[in-house]
């Protein structure tokens, strides 16, 4: 991608006024805010104090091992199949990690175009190899998006926080939200070994009433089947998402054997109200 594809993306972050290229790795406003793009590819347009901090350089490691086995290749199909159902040309995927959600949607086409937002400099410099029609952006989903209005088809949010307001107005009229959660049953057996951290009963539920004022639910898919998974592959698993901050002991150290694991997940999909 370039300068350009990537500043139509973008409004500033302190004035909301669209940024554009103002010279080489550069992105201004008309009122003088400038900001850096990094040699990389993409732009850090984070502003004001954090109570987060983005996936390290070990857990992104992690899941690049844990992924790149396949074990959640029946998601990333899913997600593929409804993200094409839209034809969309450009797309959003806000908790982009490592890319390999994006990278599988991008369809193909000259005139497609992604974005991929963490709130990790490390997550989005691999994104945005993962495909060569990917721009990058460092941002909080928590704060107001520096996107313009209105300039997304869909909205990919995987594992992910969600600022329902601002994916709304983020989305152009008609556009898809596809969020994917984790059902209770998603990873009991390492639950209970104290080595993944507890799941909110009624996610789901929570998810669809929180997204009501700005989205109406469209389409539910559920994925719920067992993976077995050698104590190395388990160490990656938990090693990849939050439960690496949580266990009191190393995965290796705690599983010995392959020992069989659920893997389950609710995919949806919201029409923007």
């Amino acid at each position: 991608m370039s300068l350009q594809t990537l500043s139509e993306w973008l409004r500033c972050p302190n004035c909301f006024l669209p940024l554009s290229p103002r010279g080489d790795l550069l992105l201004g406003c008309d009122h003088g805010h400038s900001f850096d793009v990094n040699k990389r590819g993409f732009v850090n347009l984070l502003t004001g104090p954090r109570k987060f901090i983005g996936d390290s350089a070990a857990m992104l490691d992690a899941r690049d091992r844990f992924l790149d086995a396949g074990w959640y290749e029946p998601l990333q199909s899913i997600i593929r199949t409804v993200v094409a159902g839209e034809s969309p040309r450009r797309i959003l995927d806000v908790g982009c990690g490592t890319g390999y959600y994006l990278g599988a949607a991008v369809p193909p086409g000259d005139d497609v175009r992604a974005l991929g937002m963490d709130l990790s400099p490390n997550a989005v410099g691999r994104t945005i190899h993962s495909h060569d029609r990917v721009d990058g952006l460092v941002a909080d989903v928590w704060s107001p998006l520096p996107l313009r209005d209105g300039g997304v088809d869909v909205i990919m949010n995987v594992f992910a926080p969600r600022n329902a307001a601002e994916f709304h107005r983020a989305l152009q009229a008609g556009g898809l939200l596809v969020v994917v959660v984790p059902q209770p049953a998603h990873l009991r057996e390492l639950r209970e070994l104290g080595l993944a951290v507890e799941m909110q009963a009624d996610k789901a539920a929570h998810l669809t009433n929180s997204l009501a004022a700005w989205f109406r639910l469209e389409s539910h898919h559920q994925l719920d089947r067992s993976v077995l998974l050698s104590p190395s592959e388990v160490a990656s698993l938990i090693g990849m998402g939050p439960s690496s901050h949580h266990s009191g002991s190393a995965p290796d150290s705690s599983v010995s054997a392959d020992r069989s694991v659920t893997v389950a997940f609710d995919i949806f999909g919201f029409r923007r109200r």
